[in-house]
């Protein structure tokens, strides 16, 4: 009977064997929150050194939460929300350069600009500070420019990429290269180019400054 060979296994043991996750306590957790039942990829919610912002579930038009960090705990069902736009809202993205200020994106076709005080909201806040009008249809996500203040971007399922100045209250350029819905996008760290993802099954490396195309990537 011939020797049937064995062969030796080495488990390599895990470096994070050792390391424990603990759920955080109930006074540093957010609750009674209600969020949006929405289906759309999205976060749904942003983060910045002050402010918690997230999108909750309302019966008509749109609405999302704004809350200092601090105040964590239980959340009254009637707290004060930024209303305004007509649809659903869809994104939120706070300024990298103004912690006060948060961009909303929505449904209803428009991006929504809104300055949040210091000490967060009292009331319902409801005037933006800028309304921003380009989409033909809804408007799934933004995206602030990492180093270039008052440049933001706006994709829509009209298939486009809006580069807008939110200083002038102007788009500045308009990015057509797409044709498919983007699901979503990403600057490089200096803001020198954008890379998106499409449910053509391409990624774009592009020029914001030109909406030229640089590189397509076929998955």
């Amino acid at each position: 009977m011939s020797a049937i060979p064995t062969m030796a296994f080495k488990l390599r043991s895990s470096k994070f064997r050792h390391v424990y996750g603990a759920p955080a306590k109930k006074n540093q957790c957010y609750e009674c929150i209600n969020i949006t039942k929405n289906a759309h990829d999205s976060d749904f919610c942003a983060v910045n050194p002050k402010f918690l912002a997230v999108v909750t579930e309302c019966a008509g038009g749109g609405s999302f939460l704004v809350l200092p960090l601090e105040w964590t705990g239980r959340q009254e069902i009637n707290s004060p929300k930024v209303i305004g736009h007509r649809g659903v809202v869809l994104d939120l993205k706070w300024n990298p350069f103004n912690d006060n200020i948060i961009a909303s994106c929505s449904e209803d076709c428009t991006v929504k600009l809104w300055l949040i005080p210091d000490g967060g909201l009292r009331i319902n806040l409801s005037d933006w500070i800028m309304d921003l009008h380009g989409h033909e249809r809804r408007v799934a996500s933004l995206e602030w420019h990492p180093t270039a203040e008052n440049i933001l971007l706006s994709a829509g399922f009209d298939y486009k990429i809006i580069v807008w100045n939110v200083a002038q209250g102007e788009a500045v350029n308009v990015i057509e290269c797409h044709t498919d819905t983007i699901y979503s996008m990403s600057f490089s760290r200096n803001g020198s180019l954008l890379a998106t993802t499409c449910k053509d099954k391409q990624i774009r490396i592009i020029d914001p400054r030109t909406g030229d195309l640089i590189h397509v990537q076929i998955l």
